[in-house]
């Protein structure tokens, strides 16, 4: 997902990749629920075992950004700044006289469940019309994985709460095409949390097209900020 950034960053930048538990050619181990915790957990676990223990500026798209977001609250010491790309930032306890937008987007994932051949075949069709990055993938055998992500992960999130007690440089770089982001919620954020910067690009949610010198972008000023 990552390669079409990677390879516009300075050569002199250490870069490190990793495939989320679950996903790729990551374990898929029975025990696991695929909740934030637990992803970030792995993703500390495999940079340990790397023998990483620099202070590192942490790069996340969807999924990735809520994971990137944990590994920040229960591992600060190891963590400099963010980059969060696409997060769908979600206040399911949101009050207020308009509809919930945030309960509405969790009960559209949490439809996919149950409408399981309609997602996959949206997904096809997705891939087909290049409208996801090329290392989307989604079939019968990872579709699980797929769903219990949305369920532990996305639909019961406390991302939207924690990045606002984090104190360290974090920029949200989101595309106003994007379904999946609630623009509400990252300026809610940012009212909150001073060490929020937001990029709003013109862009869908995936990192393809013009999204992709945006991030490069974003990731070479935080790259500078730490050098200087």
């Amino acid at each position: 997902e990552w390669h079409d950034v990677i390879e516009k960053l300075p050569d002199d930048v250490t870069i490190i990749t990793v495939d989320m538990l679950g996903f790729g050619k990551s374990p898929r181990p029975e025990w696991a629920r695929y909740s934030a915790d637990e992803q970030a957990r792995s993703v500390i676990a495999t940079l340990l075992r790397a023998g990483i223990t620099q202070r590192l500026i942490v790069v996340g798209h969807s999924l990735g950004a809520l994971v990137s977001v944990e590994i920040a609250k229960r591992y600060p010491l190891l963590v400099r700044s963010l980059v969060l790309c696409s997060p769908p930032f979600y206040n399911p306890d949101r009050d207020g006289a308009l509809p919930n937008v945030d309960r509405l987007m969790t009960m559209i994932y949490g439809q996919v469940e149950h409408n399981q051949e309609t997602f996959l075949r949206l997904a096809e069709l997705a891939i087909e019309h290049d409208l996801v990055n090329s290392a989307f993938h989604l079939d019968q055998d990872t579709l699980p994985t797929y769903i219990q992500t949305l369920k532990a992960t996305i639909m019961s999130q406390s991302a939207y709460e924690d990045i606002q007690k984090l104190r360290i440089d974090i920029t949200i770089i989101y595309g106003s095409l994007d379904p999946f982001v609630i623009d509400r919620n990252l300026k809610s954020i940012a009212k909150a949390n001073p060490k929020v910067t937001l990029a709003r690009v013109l862009v869908g949610h995936e990192i393809i097209g013009r999204f992709i010198p945006k991030i490069v972008q974003r990731v070479e000023k935080h790259i500078n900020a730490v050098e200087v």
